[in-house]
C-alpha cells in the first residue's frame, strides 16, 4: 500500500478531471507498463482520516471487506495516465460523471494536500512484436489508459485508435507517432450506453491489411462484441486481441 497526497487538480476537458498525486511512499511504485492499473482508495464523507487495509496481495481484500463501515474507505480501479520517477509524482485521469460517484466526485473536489491510498496492479498492454500494425479502442474510461500508450508509444508504431468519449468538447490533441491515426468518436446521444459508438463504428471501419495487435476495453459489451467481431468476422487469432471489461453498465464498483 502506498499513501500519497494530492499536488494538483485540473480539468483536462468538459468530462475528464487529471489528479496529480505525490509523496515519498511513491518511491516503491513499481513501474510495469503503459497500461498500468492502480487501485485507489477514499475517505468516505464523514472519515477523519484515511485507513487503509493490509499491503499483503493475498489479504487485503478480506481485511477491506471486514472492516468497520465508519473506517472503510472507497476503493477503484484506474489506469495511471503517467508516473514521474524523479519527482515522485503519478497522474491519475477521471472521468467526470453525471452521477456523481465516489471517485468522480472526489476527483472534481480534490485539492492540494488530500490524501489517497494507492495499491499497484498489472498491465494487459502486451503487444506482439509480429504484429504488423495495432488496433486501440475504447470508450471514455479507457481514454486514459490509450492515451498513455499512444503518446509513450515507439516513433515506427502504426496504428487505429478510435477514442469514444461524451461530447465534441472532450476532443483533444494528441502527441501521436506519424504512423498512427486516432480517430475521436464524440457521443451526439447523452443518454447513449458508451461503447456502442465505437463498437459499430470499428465494425464498419476498413481496416489495414496484415496481421494486427488489438487492444480494446471499456463497458463490457464493448470489447466482448468487437472481439467476437475480430475473430469471426476479420479473422483476428484470439491471441493476438486483448479485451478488458474496465466496468458494465448500470454495476458500481467496491464499496
Amino acid at each position: 500500500m502506498i499513501r500519497a497526497r494530492v499536488v494538483r487538480a485540473e480539468r483536462t476537458t468538459d468530462h475528464f478531471v487529471t489528479v496529480t498525486v505525490g509523496g515519498p511512499d511513491l518511491a516503491r511504485f513499481e513501474f510495469l507498463g503503459l497500461d498500468q492499473c492502480v487501485r485507489v482508495f477514499l475517505r468516505r464523507p464523514g472519515q477523519e482520516r484515511l485507513t487503509l487495509p493490509d499491503s499483503d496481495p493475498d489479504s487485503w481484500y478480506p481485511e477491506y471487506r471486514e472492516m468497520a463501515e465508519d473506517v472503510r474507505p472507497y476503493v477503484r480501479n484506474y489506469t495511471m495516465r503517467r508516473f514521474d520517477p524523479e519527482a515522485l509524482e503519478l497522474d491519475i485521469e477521471f472521468v467526470a460523471h453525471d452521477d456523481g460517484g465516489p471517485a468522480s466526485s472526489w476527483a472534481v473536489s480534490a485539492s492540494e494536500g488530500d490524501e489517497v491510498g494507492l495499491y499497484p496492479e498489472g498491465i494487459y498492454y502486451l503487444p506482439s512484436t509480429d504484429a504488423d500494425w495495432h488496433l486501440l479502442v475504447g470508450d471514455e474510461s479507457a481514454v486514459p489508459a490509450l492515451l498513455s500508450i499512444v503518446e509513450q508509444a515507439p516513433r515506427d508504431l502504426r496504428a487505429q485508435v478510435y477514442l469514444e468519449v461524451p461530447s465534441p468538447r472532450d476532443v483533444r490533441p494528441v502527441q501521436a507517432p506519424p504512423g498512427v491515426e486516432v480517430h475521436w468518436l464524440p457521443r451526439e446521444d447523452a443518454h447513449a450506453t458508451p461503447g456502442r459508438l465505437a463498437l459499430e463504428t470499428v465494425r464498419s471501419a476498413t481496416l489495414p491489411e496484415g496481421r494486427p495487435y488489438c487492444w480494446v476495453a471499456g463497458e463490457n459489451a464493448l470489447p466482448t462484441g468487437l472481439r467476437r467481431t475480430l475473430v469471426k468476422e476479420r479473422s483476428v487469432p484470439k491471441d493476438d486481441i486483448t479485451f478488458v471489461g474496465y466496468w458494465r453498465a448500470g454495476v458500481g464498483g467496491i464499496d
